[in-house]
């Protein structure tokens, strides 16, 4: 058996270590006869694994302990609508930065629950840059501010938080563990596990303690924090399998160092890539702004679109995979998660330059 690189957006590589551990106790799991998907989330062996993974992302994020952890359901996208729930109490208006697809549906959501102000669009550009925040319309009666420091679909990324006493709300889906950040810089740092962290099916929360406990009571209990926070994640029957595996997940990142590794290995990928698509005479071009480039999600278009399905075809069957951009902006698209090393990037180099010998 060969395995590709998975160049996917999400649901992305796993770590080929992490899947042969998982592989090993598929059929049974920690001496119980049966598989981790097989016994109760309430017995003490999966409280005890799940507490673990807990502890596991608190020390590679160096969470605070005045923050909860939460392990939820319903993707990045149900925080769209839990985050305006759980913290209008501090005000009926809040900041949006609208600098890609993702962030464009998190203001839809929020809509329906408080006034957003946009405090910068760049929409009718195609999101190709960020404004600096010197240009950010902040309000001063917000209840929060809310960005997304990377948006997967055109590759835009920024890597700095506006200057504001207001809590700062950030869909790190795609970010998350890439690289150390300082967590109490935030107020809710939200992710869907299916990038960094796991396999799809569960979502991490990280809310302040101070956040918590002011939920409307007329809205969806699941939505409420307090709620989640204290039942441990467990007020519902929780995705056992996709948590089992985030856990497994920690442990490896904290096996090979950490982010602080992740974050090496990921600049020294992402300055790989980005050199030889600027160096290719045109062949290939990047559309975002060079300040802006993401680490995870580089787009890149072909001067020739009429080359776009031979590229995706022979690109497929040299075992590089998923690296067809999204629909809504075309070309291609390789998200290079922590779960690739450099030898997928490296195999994606030497296949772009045969493809373009081949079709000057």
């Amino acid at each position: 058996m060969s395995r590709i690189f998975n160049f996917s957006a999400g649901p992305a590589a796993l770590p080929e270590a992490v899947l042969k551990e998982v592989q090993t106790e598929m059929l049974e799991w920690n001496g119980a006869g049966a598989s981790v998907m097989e016994v109760s989330h309430r017995g003490k062996p999966f409280m005890a694994a799940a507490a673990k993974a807990e502890q596991d992302l608190r020390d590679l994020m160096g969470i605070p302990d005045n923050y909860k952890v939460l392990f939820l359901q319903g993707g990045a996208t149900s925080q769209f609508s839990a985050i305006p729930l759980n913290l209008r109490f501090l005000g009926g208006k809040a900041d949006y930065a609208h600098t890609g697809h993702w962030s464009k549906k998190a203001i839809a959501d929020a809509k329906r629950f408080v006034e957003v102000n946009t405090v910068c669009d760049t929409s009718e550009e195609g999101y190709k840059h960020v404004p600096d925040v010197s240009d950010w319309t902040l309000s001063d009666d917000a209840a929060y501010v809310h960005i997304t420091p990377n948006e997967t679909i055109a590759g835009v990324e920024f890597d700095w938080l506006p200057d504001t006493e207001k809590p700062i709300c950030a869909d790190l889906s795609s970010t998350i563990l890439s690289r150390p950040i300082d967590v109490s810089k935030y107020g809710v740092i939200y992710a869907g596990a299916q990038k960094n962290i796991g396999p799809a099916g569960i979502t991490i929360v990280i809310v302040r303690d101070d956040l918590v406990g002011n939920f409307p009571d007329d809205a969806p209990r699941l939505m409420d924090y307090k709620v989640m926070a204290d039942s441990d994640s467990m007020n519902n029957t929780p995705p056992t399998f996709a948590w089992y595996l985030a856990g497994k997940v920690f442990a490896w990142l904290k096996a090979n160092g950490g982010v602080e590794a992740m974050a090496s290995i990921n600049r020294e990928k992402a300055e790989k890539l980005y050199g030889y698509i600027d160096a290719s005479d045109g062949f290939y071009t990047n559309p975002v702004a060079v300040a802006n480039r993401s680490w995870m999600n580089v787009p890149f278009i072909l001067a020739d679109s009429g080359l776009d399905a031979a590229f995706l075809e022979q690109s497929h069957a040299a075992g590089l995979h998923a690296l067809k951009g999204h629909r809504s902006v075309g070309g291609m698209r390789a998200s290079i998660y922590n779960a690739l090393g450099l030898d997928a990037i490296d195999a994606l180099i030497d296949f772009m330059d045969s493809f373009k010998s081949a079709n000057q």
